[in-house]
This record gives C-alpha cells, structure tokens and sequence, in this order.
C-alpha cells in the first residue's frame, strides 16, 4: 500500500514538474499542426520532396515552436498523415483564422515562403498555394509579396 502512495506521489510530482511544457499530442485544433501540415503540402506540391526541403521543415518547426526533437518528428508525422487525408486546404486555413491573430499569420506566410525557397527554386505550384493560403487566412496581397522579397532576400543573400 506504501508503495502505491508513494509512486502516485511520485507520479503527481512528475506531472506538475512538467507544467508548461510543449505537449507531444497535437489536436486537431493546434495551430502547430495545421502550420505543419500546409507546410509539408508546400514541400510536396512540386511533386519532388528534397533532403534540403525536409531538412528546413524540421529547422523551421523546432524553432518556431521550440521543440525538442522528438516533438518536431511526432509534429511532422501527424502533419503528414493529416495533409494526406485532407481534401483541401481551408482544415487547416480556418484553424489558424480562428486561433491566431493577424501578425501571428502574417509569420506563418513567412514560415511558407521559407519552405518555398529551401530547395532553391520557386514553383508555380508552390506560388499558388501560398497565395492561396494567405487569401484564406486574411493576408494581404500586398503583405504576402512583401514577405516574400524579405524571405526571398535572406534566402539568396541579395
């Protein structure tokens, strides 16, 4: 009987030491995931997937969420599974309308550009669902080609 006490005791510790910190359950609610699973359809829209694509998805995630590892591959791989059963992208475009605030989605049309620009090269695929995305989301035209010349310019050190 001890024992059970102390090990709840334990458990209970266990479970208030790790308030706060990221969960590695995302809903389908979670902005991180809908951010993730736009931004994985981004890298495979162009029919080709690169190392260096995959490479910056799982950079971008981990630090715009501050992730450990571990978290940013259960993100990806929920992402994943989720964009691959979607039928469209307005899921995840009215998720982040209802759950983020203007400059909040003003960065995730940053996040896009970034992964646009990973491989090195610019679809019109890709072109097309950043647009696509910002219109759903309430980003201006005007702010959405802004953001991309910043991205664009970091990217090739113009």
């Amino acid at each position: 009987m001890e024992k059970r006490v102390l090990q709840a005791i334990n458990d209970w510790i266990h479970k208030i030491s790790k308030a706060g910190e990221v969960e590695d359950d995302f809903s389908g609610s979670d902005p991180r995931l809908s951010v993730a699973a736009i931004l994985v359809h981004i890298i495979a829209v162009d029919g080709v997937v690169t190392e260096d694509e995959k490479t910056r998805l799982r950079q971008v995630l981990k630090q715009r969420y501050d992730l450990d590892d571990f978290c940013t591959e259960k993100l990806i791989t929920e992402a994943t599974q989720k964009e691959d059963d979607a039928v469209d992208l307005y899921g995840f475009t009215s998720v982040l309308k209802r759950e983020l605030d203007h400059d909040q989605r003003l960065e995730v049309v940053a996040l896009m550009w970034e992964m646009v620009y990973a491989d090195g090269e610019l679809s019109e695929f890709e072109d097309n669902v950043v647009w696509r995305v910002a219109e759903l989301i309430g980003v201006s035209a005007r702010d959405r080609v802004t953001i991309r010349q910043r991205v664009e310019a970091r990217a090739f050190g113009d």
